[in-house]
Formats: C-alpha cells, structure tokens, sequence
C-alpha cells in the first residue's frame, strides 16, 4: 500500500474512533511483527522489529537489528491473515480504552443520547458514538423511547468488562436532578444555593431542601423561577413529575414542618433517643401531610433523616394520657417526670417501651429498678393498645366494605322494581359512601412543578 495512503487511513480511523494516531501506528508496528514471526516460525519475540516513519509513511523491518531482503507482501495468506487479525484486536482495545477513559471522567454528568431499540427492558442510547445502556431499574417508571427520540440522562457508572465498556446511563437517580438543576438554576451551578437534601420517587415525586450562602438571594423563589419558568423546564422534561422545594434550617422542627407542605403543621415533638418526630395536624390536613399513599410523609421523612409519626390533636392526646395513666402505676412517678417524657419527645407507652429502662433512669434520675418497673408496665400496656388498635382498624374496615356493598346494591337497582324511582338524595349518598361526590378541595403547594 502506498505510505502516504497508509497514514490516511489511520488518520481517519483515529478521528473516527477517537484514538490516538500514534498509537494506530504502533500497533501496526507490532502487528508487522506478528506477520514476520508467524512467516519464518520464530517464537523469538525480539528477532523483528518494525519501525513506521509517523511523517512519510515508510516502513523498515529489520530481522536481528539487519534489514530484511523480504518485502512483507511476500509472507503469503496465513501471515497477512495473522496481520489482520492483531491489528483488528489491537485497534478494539484501543477503541475501548479510549472509551472508558473518556467516559470514567463523565460520570455524574448529564449527557444528551439517542434511543436506539429495546433489549430486555434495558434502554440501549448512543452517546457520542459509543453505546450505553439504562436498566430497567434506572429509568423512570411509565416513560417510554422510540428509535432516533432524544434522551437526556446521568452517566451513573463506566465499567470495564474486559471484552467491552459497559457505560450505565440513569433518569431515576436523585443525582439526575440535581444536575437538571445546575443547568437551569445559575445559583445552583455557582454555588450560591445549595441542595441540603434531597428525596425522589421516580416519577411521581420529589422534595428537595435549598438554601443560601447569600442573605440576598431568596433559595425557593430562585430555584421556581419568574411564574415558575425554570422549575417548569425541569418538570417537562421529567414528563410531570411533581417537585416540591423546601427551604432548609438547622432546626429540625422547622425542617420537618416545611418538608410535609402543603400540610399545615400545628405542633411537632422530636424524640432524639429514636430519631422519631411525633407531628401533630389537624383533621382537615391529615391526608395532606400523609399525601398519596402515604407518599409525602414518606418523602419528608427521607428528607429530613427522621421518622415521622403523623397523628391528630385526639390521638396525640389518647396517647399522652395512656401513658400518664400506666406510669402513675409505679411509686415515685410524679406529674414532673410525666412532663419531663413529653419534653424528650416520649408521648406514648410505645416510646417508653422503645427507649429502655437504661435511658429512663438517666434523663429522669431514678433507680434502675424503678426504670425497668416502668418499662415492663409500658410494655404490658404497649400490647393492649395495639391489640384494641388492630380491632378497631378491622371494625372500620368491616363497615367500610359493608357501606360500599350497600352502596353498590343501591345503584344497581337493589330495591327492585322501585329502583327507577330511587330519590336523588338517595343517589348522592351512594355516591358520597362509595367516594364519588366532587373532591374536596385542597391547598395546593406554591413550590410545586
């Protein structure tokens, strides 16, 4: 082949690839050796060496430090195919490290690719001509790709497997919102705001905690934009997925109060020994701060690192008073230590049981034996309350079921004949038995995509 025809060749498959031109060359070098070795039979792997001029294109091979008299096209079928075979390794493992060192420096960055097909649930993307790939598990519940659609997602993780890189690609990772903030938030990218914390169900939620180095900037109005512009971008391109921004404080009562809006909040009580916080809503705002399936507080608890018990002022109370009422049982038990157990965030016999005679005898200096005393009739009475609380729970549940069976006998026509003539007050209590009167209305969250 003609040298400068040679070096042409490389130079393409060295942008093409995104390999090092020299490189190209020494593998070439090494597969010329291969050739001649496998040609004359030498297990010697110094007895050639070949040298490419890296301007014109010459070759020398040389056969102990001697030029040889033999031109390389003379070595026959079996030594080209050996040539062949080396440079097309040679040239893979090229590829692949460049890949791998290109992409191992991109991680927990977010980049643009192309859906290419579906492989076993798994997203196959081109991403700057290389092929990665998003388990099921990282994509995003619900969306789907079609061939040649845009994707924009998180390099999660580059792995070596010796035959290939495998490069894992993730649209549900918390991560993949942060950097969708970087890019949309200036203050997020420059550092002026930061994301204290962050929780997300893929796909239908997220909460973040922002806040602000600078007095000036206000974190939440910042990260929603003018008539929520920039927090709509993002929530386009996660195709609706709520997000809810908070604004953080070093107070964990305060942190857990605006982490469960929309819910307003009427007390909060922090157990540190359990890392528990009791919160104390309201009956119109309990399915509020519950959310969904329980999602909000969900969220807000992973949030905020606590454990969050939801209850209204009645349960709260119940709660206060079963446990005033067990421990007076035990001599030496005053009104102070009563209050002293509410203060440290111990508001039932449950918290009492969980936290131990050890801790009890420290934070209200009495005995040893007083402590396990109050702990045992804790206990004791920790499993009558949740015994009465299982059968009232399966009571509600019979006669929800029951009111929803005679609901539905009404509305199919249950009185017989003289279901035509069923009153319209009789059909809207159906309705409101089976849940299907108009929704209340509900606060909605300001902060909210």
């Amino acid at each position: 082949m003609n040298p400068a025809e040679m070096l042409r060749i490389l130079d393409s498959i060295a942008r093409d690839r995104n390999v090092d031109r020299d490189l190209l060359i020494s593998d070439l070098e090494q597969a010329m050796v291969s050739a001649a070795r496998k040609y004359y039979n030498s297990i010697d792997t110094e007895e050639f060496v070949c040298k490419v001029d890296r301007v014109s294109g010459s070759m020398t091979l040389t056969r102990h430090g001697e030029p040889m008299t033999i031109e390389p096209q003379s070595f026959g079928r079996i030594a080209a195919q050996t040539f062949k075979q080396v440079m097309i390794q040679k040239f893979r493992e090229d590829e692949r490290n460049s890949v791998y060192e290109a992409f191992s420096k991109k991680v927990g960055d977010i980049v643009t690719g192309v859906a290419q097909r579906y492989e076993g649930g798994a997203l196959v993307v081109t991403v700057d001509r290389a092929e990665a790939f998003m388990p099921r598990s990282e994509q995003i519940p619900g969306e789907q790709f079609q061939a040649g659609d845009r994707v924009r997602c998180l390099i999660l993780d580059v792995r070596d497997t010796g035959s290939q890189v495998k490069i894992v690609l993730s649209r549900s990772h918390p991560d993949f919102i942060k950097r969708l903030f970087e890019v949309e938030v200036p203050e997020v990218a420059e550092r002026v705001i930061e994301i204290k914390a962050m929780a997300r169900e893929a796909g239908y939620r997220t909460k973040l905690a922002v806040s602000s180095v600078d007095n000036k900037v206000d974190a939440v109005g910042a990260c929603v934009g003018v008539r929520g512009s920039r927090i709509k971008n993002i929530v386009d391109e996660l195709n609706g997925e709520k997000i809810d921004i908070v604004r953080w404080n070093e107070s964990s009562q305060i942190l857990i109060a605006n982490a469960l809006k929309p819910a307003e909040v009427a007390e909060i009580s922090l157990c540190f020994e359990l890392g528990r916080g009791t919160v104390v809503v309201n009956d119109d705002q309990l399915s509020l701060a519950i959310g969904k399936r329980g999602q909000n507080v969900r969220l807000a608890a992973r949030l905020t690192g606590w454990d969050i018990d939801i209850l209204t002022p009645p349960e709260f109370n119940k709660g206060l008073e079963i446990m005033a009422e067990t421990l007076k049982q035990v001599e030496g038990v005053t009104e102070e230590m009563l209050d002293r157990l509410a203060a440290l965030g111990m508001i039932s016999v449950f918290d009492v049981e969980d936290v131990g005679a050890d801790v009890l005898a420290e934070e209200l200096g009495i005995e040893p034996e007083v402590a396990a005393r109050i702990v045992d009739l804790a206990g004791g009475r920790a499993k009558e309350v949740a015994a009465q609380q299982a059968k009232d729970k399966e009571e509600a549940e019979r006669k929800r079921l029951e009111d929803e069976a005679a609901a539905r006998r009404l509305l199919e026509g249950g009185l017989g004949e003289n279901a035509v003539q069923t009153s319209t007050a009789d059909e809207a209590r159906a309705d409101d038995i089976l849940g299907l009167g108009a929704p209340l209305e509900t606060p909605s969250n300001a902060s909210q995509g």
